[in-house]
């Protein structure tokens, strides 16, 4: 299997550890951040979403236009643009980017958040709705004649576009979300489950738990995992710059005004929480510190060590069968070119190692 490395960019410079500064849509930092990840090698970069955040399309659009090859993965939200509608932006997007896109569905694990932009379906409604959503999807890049649908949350008669996706047959479709009825969406729907920065032993369940879902529709899934490396010369080096980076997230978020935590939702959040109440450091290089900082939102555990260390670190869920690596730094763009320099070349030079042993192993037990 080959593995698949994925970035991520965000229209400004921001992180856990530093403010933001400057405009909030900033073109130069954009361009410059993405381009880095195309000479680093990644294979596409994620641009996140949230209610407050600038629109994802026109940012990779922009990013897509001052880049050549690089994939992108658009995060976008179910419900607050029309399925029929979404399916054509998405579809013109990869014409015009050449086939470049992906998205990430998110179906959306905060009330609040949900609600800023009048989104008040509970919890689990949300994920029967993004069912709904993407079979309407799905109908409209793939169906030649116009149809009908009447569903519990759209109503649409004559759909259909002239725009098609230039991949076939759609846009690749990436899917979180650790709930039971996320679950369920993801088997019959994401072509990827994207999981958080768990443990081996939670991660290793929670695919055992997505393919389960996924055989009962006849389909197969792969799968990305999210971590936030942290690498130095030496071990002892890559730990003290992992207490910094609490150091600095701790004083950050104290001049900004956030409590220690906060309020939960998010069943991937509770997963990632459980984890750190094993310990700030989780089968030897999963460092759950900020994590448990900041109540376990977004991706925000790290494996720590050598380039050698966590790249080996990679490897142990890579035997899990989870071959897409999300990674992103602490300090956005110089870790984007140190993983290109010293992680993602090791990473999958090893790879490509093991899968050779386990080739010639075969042939051995073949013959």
């Amino acid at each position: 299997m080959s593995v698949q490395f994925i970035g991520m960019i965000q229209p400004h410079e921001v992180s856990e550890t530093f403010a933001h500064k400057g405009p909030s849509v900033d073109p130069s930092y954009v361009r410059v951040f993405a381009q880095a990840h195309e000479h680093a090698g990644f294979d596409r970069i994620l641009v996140p979403a949230s209610s407050s955040s600038p629109d994802t399309l026109l940012t990779v659009n922009y990013a897509a236009s001052v880049t050549r090859d690089i994939r992108f993965l658009l995060a976008h939200r179910p419900g607050f643009v029309a399925p029929t509608v979404a399916a054509r932006q998405l579809a013109t997007l990869d014409q015009y980017t050449g086939g470049r896109v992906a998205v990430h569905y998110i179906t959306g694990g905060s009330d609040e958040d949900q609600q800023r932009d009048g989104d008040f379906l509970g919890h689990d409604e949300r994920y029967a709705r993004t069912d709904e959503y993407l079979t309407l999807l799905r109908r409209v890049w793939t169906e030649d004649q116009p149809f009908d649908h009447e569903g519990t949350y759209y109503r649409v008669k004559g759909a259909w576009s002239e725009v098609k996706p230039l991949q076939s047959p759609c846009v690749p479709i990436y899917f979180g979300g650790a709930s039971a009825p996320a679950l369920q969406v993801a088997g019959q729907h994401a072509d990827v489950y994207a999981l958080w920065g768990e443990s081996l032993a939670q991660a290793g369940d929670l695919v055992r738990r997505v393919r389960g879902e996924a055989a009962k529709h006849g389909r197969s899934i792969e799968f990305s995992i999210s971590f936030r490396p942290i690498l130095g010369a030496t071990e002892e080096e890559a730990w003290a710059k992992a207490d910094r980076i609490l150091e600095d997230t701790r004083r950050l978020r104290v001049d900004q005004g956030f409590a220690r935590g906060g309020a939960l939702q998010s069943e991937g959040a509770r997963r990632l929480l459980a984890d750190a109440a094993k310990g700030d450091r989780v089968d030897e290089r999963l460092w759950t510190a900020i994590a448990r900082e900041t109540g376990g939102r977004s991706n925000s555990t790290s494996l720590v060590g050598t380039p050698e260390q966590v790249a080996d670190a990679l490897l142990k869920y890579y035997d899990l069968g989870i071959t897409t690596f999300l990674i992103r730094g602490f300090d956005p763009l110089p870790d984007t070119i140190a993983y290109g320099r010293e992680l993602i070349p090791l990473v999958r030079r090893k790879v490509a190692e093991r899968d050779e042993q386990r080739t010639l192993a075969a042939a051995r037990k073949a013959a």
